[in-house]
């Protein structure tokens, strides 16, 4: 965004914005951090870490880092090549000298390493001859009225230090917030619908060029949609297999498949009626700004019937920037004033009792507002309203069990809040439609490399601690290692939890045959089938000596997965109480020894919110 007609951003301001997200957070932030900028008439750029030529830096006067942490301290997909380049040792310490640079960092307070991610790239880029302009800031998804409870004073900050040496013009003032920033795209409708349709080659079977990706995945047939937990239990979870033949996938245990999602027809329909659009009608897009990219999945031409079930995320739950910019459109005279309540740094605690807290969807919000939602602009639709991003679950097969198929393992998302309608995850549920029984059934995939690599010598033991649906990598582990050979088998063992033997105990006949041919150790924690309940960490305890005589005595590799909330912190502590109980380690000793396991790669997770 570097202007509009008439306006030219003021000279020697170039700001540079950069985003490392994962959900869509922080990428949200830095835009705005563009319209703020846009308003005080400076120039600004925003790109992902990845996406920008990091070697570039030296020559930046002015950046502003916006990073995210994720599961247990971790960068985001899209700032991991950067993060690795930011961290290389070689790099002189007056590399950044001539910049002037601030971090903004969105996490989580009930985490143990909350933003770690920006604290840590703070201090490297002080170490790298960076001025910072202001401390860190650190945005908490838990404060009662989300990050926007620290950046809101943080950006206020953040201004008088970039505006100190480059105040506006008498001439000028500050662009009113109620005035709408300029539109990336402008959308051109077609009037007649194209003889040759684009849509279809946007994605295809196979890619010549390389392994399926992002850009082009594979339409994979699924094969089967099993329901897997019992008729009684409050969940619903599904065991899908799909045929990879001739897809040029490929993967090893640990490695996660992505999926992109569509809304269901219900919705689209209902989006579509809201905004007075149809959804036959066929157009194309062009961005505004030269070097502007236009998404890169989008065919051209382009269905607005397409556009809304395969690109548009509205089963989201808006940000504070969708009611900003909303208010921007509205004509309508009550709505613009409660949307502009809503978006004020005064209206927070009203926009999360409305929109956050009961989990209320871009749909659902535009079909409260509908004298505004009529009048939406179509240029101003991918400006309001993310686009849907793909989810990774685990992959829970091996080909070498397997072969040209990958399985999945997903827990469908369903509950309630004080809205009538039950809230669902929108990737969850559409798998959950889909029939194969009915007839084909093609799902958009591609798989890149997750965060559990298993050793390459297949005696080495594996301890693996998978509650719940955590168990799909380590079902890829063990059956790659089986199929490895006999010397791989005596050394997996597996703790698992589950609330009941009987409802939701995955893949219970096929651990009992393993365990009968010696291949297996499984360890069981069923939390509901006693007074007391009971969870993986109190069994790791209760073994004790097996842990820690495979960790210390036989060089084991530790393997968790599943909810990233308690339980990694849960199963460390009952680590460091058996490295201290069996191996007469002193509190602190203890802390270091599990600090090294991690450093060396033999204790790794994989977790998720």
């Amino acid at each position: 965004m570097q202007g509009s007609p008439g306006r030219t951003p003021m000279p020697n301001t170039r700001l540079l914005v950069l985003f490392g997200s994962q959900t869509g957070t922080a990428q949200d932030v830095s835009e705005r951090l563009s319209r703020e900028a846009w308003r005080r008439e400076l120039g600004c750029r925003v790109q992902a870490l990845d996406s920008y030529p990091v070697v570039n830096l030296i020559n930046e006067p002015l950046v502003i880092f916006v990073c995210a942490t994720t599961g247990q301290g971790e960068p985001p997909d899209n700032m991991k090549n950067f993060w690795r380049f930011i961290f290389r040792r070689n790099l002189p310490s007056t590399s950044l000298c001539q910049m002037d640079f601030a971090v903004l960092g969105l996490g989580d307070s009930s985490y143990a390493k909350f933003n770690f991610v920006a604290k840590k790239l703070h201090r490297r880029l002080l170490q790298l001859g960076g001025s910072a302009l202001l401390p860190v800031c650190l945005g908490d998804d838990q404060h009662e009225l989300g990050p926007d409870a620290t950046i809101d004073p943080w950006l206020h900050d953040l201004w008088e230090k970039v505006l100190g040496p480059h105040p506006l013009p008498l001439d000028l003032s500050l662009t009113p917030p109620g005035v709408p920033w300029p539109s990336k795209f402008t959308l051109k409708f077609l009037q007649e619908v194209p003889s040759t349709c684009s849509e279809e080659l946007c994605v295809t079977g196979t890619d010549p060029q390389g392994p399926p990706s992002e850009l082009q995945p594979f339409l994979a047939p699924m094969v089967t949609n099993q329901r897997v937990t019992g008729p009684s239990h409050f969940q619903d979870v599904r065991l899908i297999e799909f045929d990879i033949t001739g897809s040029g996938v490929s993967f090893v245990a640990g490695d996660v498949v992505l999926i992109q999602p569509e809304n269901t027809a219900s919705h689209v329909q209902q989006f579509c009626q809201a905004l007075g659009l149809d959804p036959d009608q066929h157009f194309t897009l062009q961005p505004r700004e030269p070097g502007v990219p236009c998404p890169a999945r989008l065919p051209q031409p382009c269905s607005i019937q397409r556009l809304v079930s395969q690109y548009l995320d509205i089963a989201s739950v808006p940000r504070r920037s969708f009611f900003e910019l909303l208010a921007c459109l509205s004509c309508h005279e009550l709505e613009r004033e409660k949307l502009l309540e809503l978006s004020s740094a005064q209206g927070q605690e009203d926009l999360c009792e409305y929109c956050t807290r009961p989990r209320r969807t871009v749909l659902e919000v535009l079909c409260d507002f509908p004298h505004t939602a009529g009048a939406i602009p179509p240029d101003r639709l991918l400006d309001l309203i993310p686009l849907i991003r793909p989810r990774a679950f685990s992959i829970a097969s091996s080909l070498l069990a397997h072969p040209s198929r990958l399985q999945i393992l997903v827990a469908v998302v369903q509950y309630q809040t004080r809205l009538k309608e039950p809230r669902r995850g929108l990737c969850s549920n559409w798998l959950a439609s889909l029939d194969p029984g009915q007839g084909p059934v093609r799902v958009p995939l591609w798989v890149r490399s997750g965060g559990l690599t298993f050793p390459k010598t297949p005696d080495t033991p594996v301890i693996m601690v998978g509650p719940g649906t955590g168990v799909a990598p380590f079902r890829a582990a063990i059956q790659e290692r089986v199929a490895q050979g006999p010397r791989a088998s005596p050394g997996n063992v597996l703790f698992f939890g589950c609330r009941q033997r009987d409802q939701d105990f995955y893949w219970e006949a096929e651990w009992t045959e393993l365990q009968t041919r010696g291949c297996l150790t499984l360890v069981t924690a069923f939390s509901r089938e006693q007074e007391q309940k009971v969870y993986v960490q109190h069994r790791l305890r209760e073994l004790g000596p097996l842990v820690w005589g495979l960790l210390d005595l036989r060089g084991a590799h530790f393997y968790l997965a599943g909810n990233a909330k308690y339980m990694p912190a849960d199963v460390s502590d009952a680590l460091t109480s058996i490295f201290q109980e069996e191996g007469g380690l002193s509190g602190p000793a203890a802390a270091a020894y599990l600090a090294r396991l991690q450093r060396t790669l033999r204790f790794q997770t994989e977790t998720w919110a």
